[in-house]
């Protein structure tokens, strides 16, 4: 699954590939938690780098490709 966050004052978004074991359930929980509690949103990648967003900066988080299916080419559509 990866994640896009948008940043605030930022035109670019920071993309996390979080793996196909990530549980899009939880991961909204961990978002709502940190923008709630005005902390630190933390991230650990498929490759086991860890990302901190403090939740101040956050703009908009856009959860996306739950199934981990990847379409690529000039059929994709």
């Amino acid at each position: 699954m990866e994640i896009r966050i948008g940043i605030v004052q930022s035109m670019k978004e920071l993309e996390v590939d979080l793996g196909s074991e990530a549980n899009v359930d939880q991961v909204t929980r961990d978002v709502e938690d940190a923008l709630a509690n005005d902390s630190v949103l933390w991230l650990t990648d498929r490759k086991g780098r860890r990302v901190g967003v403090p939740a101040g900066r956050i703009a908009y988080v856009d959860l996306g490709n739950p199934t981990g299916d990847r379409v690529v080419g000039f059929g994709a559509a």
